[in-house]
């Protein structure tokens, strides 16, 4: 059965007639996590009491490539989406809480801006002319006041939910953790009950090593993964800099590292996996942070 329909909430409606036309009450259904084109399908699937999937698409696309598909087009995505979801079974997404969602689009909305603001205040000062200056300086000084306003907002946010408020507060007992990036962790690191080990929230960070091991000869690292949000690396570099001359269990496991030989950045990306693993631990047992356990 092929059909299409519009992806709002006509098309939803259309998508449930057809549905109860053929009297399919419960799917597996899976789609391509897209950022907000795929979010809205995917909320409307999940409160009908479908079982949602949503998929990396280079993980779809990969599969469809090891199949021998050389072509790409909608049906044939839906076609391998399909094959995809009844051949592997993905496990389940879980939409995020009504509040958590909300500090979600605050915190990647700021995110947005950041960039912005910083690259116009390098071309603010190359010697351009003044009228173009001056032109730049006001749009720097619009970025960054709606950036402060968008912290402000995100404050609010987390002190107006209790449970929220709590885990920012454990958060911030880590050390190289500030209030901010205790945000972003509560806005894109899976919670404890989402996933069961921390290991899982640090790949959904994208910061599991990949290794190359083939026969005796090949013995390689292959870097990160980088299959999770970008936003949890991002909000973790400077943190675990931080960590690394503040933070005691850090500081020594990153001098064991050094003394075995591991590039610079090989550990920091690994003082970064261990602040995620800390952050989902306080998270689970609701207890602040005691370097006497890390």
């Amino acid at each position: 059965m092929r059909f299409g329909f519009a992806n709002n909430a006509r098309g939803f409606a259309q998508l449930a007639r057809i549905l109860k036309e053929r009297n399919l009450t419960k799917l597996w259904a899976g789609l391509e996590a897209t950022g907000p084109y795929s979010h809205a399908l995917a909320l409307w699937l999940n409160s009908q009491g479908h079982r949602v999937r949503l998929l990396n698409p280079r993980r779809v696309r990969q599969y469809a490539c090891s199949a021998g598909n050389r072509n790409k087009t909608d049906l044939l995505d839906a076609t391998i989406i399909a094959d995809f979801v009844c051949a592997l079974k993905p496990a389940p997404w879980q939409p995020p809480t009504r509040e958590v969602a909300q500090l979600q689009a605050l915190v990647r909305r700021r995110e947005e801006l950041s960039p912005s603001c910083c690259r116009r205040k390098r071309i603010a000062w190359k010697g351009i002319a003044p009228n173009v200056r001056s032109s730049l300086e006001r749009i720097i000084l619009t970025l960054s006041a709606e950036k402060a306003r968008l912290e402000k907002l995100i404050t609010q946010q987390i002190r107006s939910h209790q449970q929220l408020s709590r885990d920012h507060q454990l958060l911030c007992t880590i050390k190289g953790i500030g209030s901010l990036t205790a945000a972003i962790l509560l806005a894109e690191m899976p919670r404890p009950g989402q996933v069961e080990r921390a290991r899982q929230a640090a790949a959904h960070a994208g910061l599991v090593p990949r290794r190359e091991l083939s026969g005796t000869s090949v013995r390689r690292n292959k870097g990160l993964g980088k299959e999770g949000t970008r936003y949890l690396r991002k909000a973790l570099y400077m943190p675990a800099l931080v960590a690394i001359k503040y933070n005691a269990p850090l500081r020594h496991f990153a001098s064991r590292l050094r003394a075995a030989g591991k590039p610079k950045m090989s550990i920091l990306c690994a003082i970064m996996r261990k602040l995620i693993h800390i952050a989902f631990g306080v998270l689970k047992h609701q207890k602040p942070f005691n370097p006497s356990l890390a």
